[in-house]
């Protein structure tokens, strides 16, 4: 009986810690016609608790916008019947949250161990951050860029052969807590790597050739949140000021057009852009690491989830980039190169217009400090699961996406500057 119990291994027993929290919870799509239609959910989410999927703020609701949110289980026909007696176009996404999050866990690898092809805690993949280099000591190397709020360490894993005077792809994951299946991607990227060095061509030569510094948790105190609290969580685990609300939104805390517009001043909010630039610990690790290694990084690429998007800036200004078109070319060609594997469609351009707009995010910032081949991926779905894309798409999802990654990291390599 005690071994069946570990065999449900760590995931599937936190799954049920919050089995009851989401029951019978909905996920609602909207699609909106005009001024009067987004008034009409601007005024939901002043008199409940609505958990908007995408956009990730009420504040960037317009009219024409496909709009994903949560409600409340005992909320939902409320909803349902302000939705119907305005008109409003609407589905059901998700009828059961917490049998969809339930279903997450569906991949055949169910063992206690690390698996590529399951999501893994944070004490799993912090140890996996340790074995991998140890295994490759050739090709992976660990080090420590600071620690959480929390005080967890944040590990960075260094992917290449050595040599001397190398350029650099600085990739991260996981800067918001609900979107596992970017953390999933960097695990998965090094596996590659370590996998595939001198049978893959091409990864070779990038190997040999460059550097990647792989951050895989941004926000590990969020992700483990995820784990033990609540599934649904976004932002860090930090205390604020003169507020009884947690946390602070990662990917609005960076210094470009801080907490202008797409981001919050309220605590409360999920897209909170925190009490000033990188306040938080977790965004001035990566912003110190990245400044260290200006001279060197060359593309910075940031992985998040979800609406199947290859964004590149701006995302805090309608401004376009000064090599626009060039990074829109790099685009088009990585979205064909990813949409190849699994029909995967994906749309891509310049965040603020083919998103929203959103001040303070990393990919922005990475750009103004000089690194002109800066790009942000929304990975899978397009909504079906939204944040809790089932464990049987991690492995589809990464191969199509290393694809892009792969493009972009040999176009840079052709360019380097």
């Amino acid at each position: 009986m005690w071994v069946l119990l570990v065999l449900i291994g760590a995931a599937a027993v936190s799954a049920h810690l919050q089995d009851l929290a989401f029951d019978r919870q909905k996920v609602f799509r909207v699609i909106l016609q005009n001024d009067e239609q987004v008034e009409i959910i601007n005024s939901l989410s002043n008199n409940m608790q609505v958990d908007f999927w995408q956009p990730d703020s009420v504040t960037l609701v317009r009219p024409k916008m496909q709009v994903d949110f949560r409600v409340e289980a005992d909320k939902s026909f409320e909803v349902e019947d302000l939705l119907k007696e305005n008109g409003v176009e609407y589905r059901v996404l998700i009828d059961n949250l917490q049998a969809a999050l339930d279903a997450q866990f569906d991949s055949k690898a169910r063992t206690t161990g690390h698996s590529y092809e399951k999501y893994n805690n944070w004490e799993t993949i912090a140890a996996w951050t340790a074995d991998i280099a140890a295994q490759n000591p050739d090709l992976v190397s660990r080090s420590v860029i600071g620690e959480t709020y929390e005080g967890r360490s944040i590990y960075l894993l260094k992917v290449g052969k050595s040599g001397l005077n190398k350029k650099a792809i600085f990739i991260d994951c996981g800067f918001h807590a609900r979107e596992w299946i970017s953390p999933a991607f960097c695990q998965w990227f090094v596996k590659e790597a370590v996998e595939t060095y001198g049978k893959d061509t091409v990864l070779t030569t990038l190997l040999d050739s460059l550097d990647f510094y792989v951050l895989p948790v941004v926000n590990i105190d969020g992700y483990v949140y995820t784990w033990t609290n609540n599934r649904m969580w976004r932002k860090t685990r930090s205390k604020n000021d003169r507020s009884l609300c947690i946390g602070t939104d990662l990917n609005r805390n960076f210094n470009a057009g801080w907490c202008t517009t797409g981001a919050s001043d309220n605590p409360c909010d999920s897209t909170y852009c925190g009490s000033a630039p990188e306040s938080e610990k977790e965004t001035k690790a990566l912003a110190d690491f990245i400044r260290e290694h200006l001279s060197t990084i060359k593309a910075y690429l940031t992985i998040h989830s979800y609406s199947q998007l290859l964004l590149f800036p701006y995302s805090y200004t309608y401004n376009l980039p000064s090599n626009y078109e060039e990074l829109k070319s790099i685009a088009r060609v990585a979205t064909e190169q990813l949409t190849s594997l699994y029909s995967t469609k994906y749309t891509y351009g310049p965040a603020a217009t083919t998103i929203y707009p959103a001040a303070g995010g990393s990919d922005d910032w990475a750009y103004d400090q000089g690194i002109k081949y800066s790009f942000t991926f929304e990975l899978r779905d397009t909504g079906r699961y939204g944040f809790i894309l089932p464990e049987s798409q991690i492995k589809p999802t990464c191969e199509e996406t290393l694809l892009a990654v792969k493009y972009i990291a040999n176009y840079v390599l052709e360019h380097l500057y």
